[in-house]
């Protein structure tokens, strides 16, 4: 009897053992989540990384905010990473230039051809409906004083002007060479600043540039009453966020339940509530972990 008993454990332990170390659905290897280095890309990775916990994923968060595009895609495509979230129009951009346009999903369908080559095959999952396009902002008194409405409007007063403009700006192609092209604006000797964050704001609160480039769901806007130049050429892509998965990660799980979970958070978040989370973050300085499991929670994805 103890004999059949121990054969019987040893047969479970066997099986056991074999479901946890076999590839495919079974198995939840850790992934490596990151972001672009400011906080609304890594408060989407934290809200796609508390999401994957809960539902039993271990998550190595060392590449959150690891620094802006060129870092983090040169990141995921050399599995440094394995999941990023990403606004479509501008990761299109980087490596299409020219071929962003202002519909998502003509933006998604190009950005995954592209990544169809990268770093042996990276999936663009569903796009959420929130959009964070780049935004060109200036304080009410400087909108007022120099007759500014849209970005055209800067052509003629750009010499009285200090502008402020992301630090991938000189060779992002929706930025220095865009501005160029479409509005005559030289932005050579513009101060180079971490974009959709407080040093941008902080710098045009502070006076020390006149325009700053900032994201359109960035709190500081409204709580400033800045006014945001109407992109009247319209250089700016539609940038919904999705997050991008390695292939050879998706191979190691149980690929349809994996993007069902990830995709049902990218349908629940819209712009509004991530310019209020936004605002959490950055302006009430809580906590982007508390204000991520917050939002999960109300929304029933996590406890």
């Amino acid at each position: 009897m103890r004999l059949n008993r121990a054969l019987a454990l040893g047969a479970t332990l066997l099986v056991l053992m074999s479901a946890c170390t076999s590839g495919g659905g079974s198995s939840k290897p850790t992934i490596k989540i990151g972001s672009d280095g400011f906080y609304e890309s890594n408060l989407m990775a934290e809200i796609y990384a508390q999401d994957l916990e809960a539902n039993g994923y271990t998550v190595d968060r060392t590449g959150m905010a690891i620094g802006a595009r060129k870092v983090s895609a040169a990141a995921l495509e050399n599995g440094q990473i394995d999941l990023k979230p990403e606004y479509i129009g501008s990761g299109l951009a980087y490596y299409e230039p020219g071929k962003q346009t202002g519909d998502p999903k003509a933006n998604q369908t190009e950005l995954q051809n592209v990544l169809n080559g990268k770093g042996g095959g990276i999936t663009v999952l569903d796009y959420s409906p929130a959009a964070d396009q780049n935004a060109f902002v200036v304080r009410a008194d400087t909108a007022s004083q120099f007759h500014l409405t849209k970005m055209s409007d800067l052509s003629a007063v750009q010499s009285q002007l200090k502008f402020g403009v992301a630090t991938d700006c000189p060779t992002n192609p929706v930025c220095g060479a865009a501005l160029k092209s479409a509005y005559g604006l030289d932005l050579s000797k513009a101060t180079l600043l971490s974009a959709c964050d407080t040093p941008m704001a902080q710098a045009l609160l502070g006076k020390t540039i006149d325009v700053g480039e900032l994201c359109s769901t960035q709190p500081d806007i409204a709580v400033n009453g800045w006014v945001v130049l109407q992109d009247d050429k319209q250089t700016q892509p539609a940038d919904n966020i999705a997050p991008l998965v390695r292939n050879d990660y998706l191979a190691k799980v149980d690929k349809t339940s994996f993007e069902a979970l990830l995709n049902a958070v990218s349908a629940k978040m819209d712009t509004a509530t991530l310019t209020d989370l936004g605002k959490q973050v950055s302006v009430d300085k809580k906590d982007i972990a508390a204000v991520a499991k917050s939002w999960l929670q109300a929304n029933g994805f996590v406890k």
